[in-house]
């Protein structure tokens, strides 16, 4: 009989678990609202990995070389780096091994694979444009036994900056990331801001990571105001990051692209493809230009800092460009710590460098996103889950026509598909 009951209970359990699950899924109709457009079967076939990659953008007319990403590869080792408790290995810092795998193949065409032994790492580390194609990997069994971490804050002074980055002449000069340091460090202005506040940061193609964590330590040392604390930042093509955790507040993945001067560009765009990670933050934490896909990685956004308001998304996808962020397969979640819906988005498009003419079309950068086939828990705002665009201010206005032109430079291009809505809030 207890047997019975017990089958009994598990049985009705199991059913209203169903019936909850299935009231959690919410369909969204085409072409939607002006405040949360939603594509159709024909619109959504185009957003696939293999349009995001094939071209490569060097020009205003890309040129077609499509680039498929395969599994991340850890053999042969070239370089291991383990603690300072460890005297067996040579290195003990990330970044003169990088030194040391740019020294062992200048050509900048041979692939070199770095092994991070468990532990905490604590230090910047910059992989300049002509490095090797480098692949840095966590030994432990999950991402977080490796913890690459430092403490850095777009606030911070030019003074602070080199007191922070680069105490005991870590960085000098014939080094080979001496030119990105001295970008930073000979700022002359109030502050480094947003481009000099990267954890770790790759100028380099085909830059690899993979089972490891990079924290910007900052987190909530900060209040709510300005504070862009990168973990990392990446500026080439071809990037690739598997089984990787992101932790920060404002501005946690720069996935972007630049020149060798630290200067935003508006010639080209690289592309980057994340996989099976993890990204935490609580606004824009998510942004650049880069044509980059997420695929099931979890976005966690966090409510420690009382931000007025949360954004995980900030594209500032080149104008001429028809595909810049794609999310696949993913989960969108949020803290207990949020009270009003209304104050948590998805994302926004980042007007960048329209601070002073504000939004021009055709000439400013018009952020490009879908999220599609994923899983969004009720904490945002889904009836607006777009807020007004960054640097301008830019009122959010989807193109809802029926014979739209996906890329009219008169409509923000953020897009939504096939996702589940699960009732976890509220």
């Amino acid at each position: 009989m207890k047997h019975l009951i017990r089958t009994s209970l598990a049985t009705s359990l199991l059913l209203t678990l169903y019936s909850v699950v299935a009231q959690a899924q919410t369909a969204f109709t085409a072409p939607g609202t002006i405040d949360s457009p939603i594509l159709s079967d024909t619109e959504a076939a185009t957003f696939t990995m293999a349009n995001y990659f094939k071209f490569i953008g060097n020009t205003h007319t890309p040129e077609f070389i499509p680039w498929i990403p395969k599994p991340i590869q850890t053999k042969p080792v070239d370089i291991t780096v383990a603690p300072a408790s460890n005297s067996h290995v040579q290195f003990h810092d990330i970044q003169q091994a990088i030194n040391a795998a740019i020294q062992l193949h200048p050509d900048s065409a041979t692939p070199v694979t770095i092994r991070l032994q468990p532990g905490e790492y604590t230090g910047t580390v910059y992989i300049p444009e002509d490095a090797p194609p480098i692949t840095l990997y966590g030994t432990g069994v999950k991402p977080t036994a490796v913890k690459i971490t430092q403490t850095i804050d777009s606030m911070f002074t030019p003074e602070q900056y080199r007191n922070t980055v680069n105490p005991n002449n870590r960085y000098q000069s014939g080094d080979p990331a001496w030119e990105m340091y001295q970008t930073c460090a000979t700022k002359t202005g109030t502050h480094v801001d947003t481009t000099c506040s990267a954890v770790v940061w790759s100028q380099s193609p085909k830059f690899q990571l993979k089972n490891l964590t990079i924290i910007n330590s900052m987190i909530d040392q900060a209040d709510a105001s300005t504070h862009q604390a990168v973990a990392l930042r990446t500026d080439g093509d071809q990037v690739q990051l598997e089984h990787v955790r992101l932790i920060g507040r404002q501005d946690t993945f720069f996935v972007n692209s630049s020149n060798r001067q630290n200067q935003y560009v508006t010639d080209h765009y690289s592309r980057a493809y994340i996989k099976d990670s993890y990204i935490e933050g609580d606004v824009d934490y998510v942004f650049g230009r880069a044509s980059a896909v997420f695929d099931h990685v979890t976005f966690h956004s966090v409510s420690s800092r009382e931000s007025n308001s949360t954004y995980i998304f900030a594209p500032d996808t080149p104008n001429w460009v028809d595909y810049g962020f794609l999310v696949i397969h993913s989960k969108l979640t949020c803290d207990n710590g949020f009270d009003d819906p209304t104050h948590i988005k998805l994302g926004r498009a980042w007007d960048q460098g329209a601070s002073s003419t504000g939004y021009l079309p055709g000439t400013t950068s018009n952020g490009q996103l879908v999220i599609r086939d994923s899983l969004i828990e009720n904490c945002f705002d889904l009836d607006a889950p777009w807020g007004n665009a960054a640097t301008t201010s830019r009122p959010f206005s989807g193109n809802i026509n029926p014979q739209r032109n996906l890329n009219d430079v008169h409509f923000n291009r953020l897009w939504l598909f096939h996702n589940t809505i699960m009732q976890t809030h509220w």
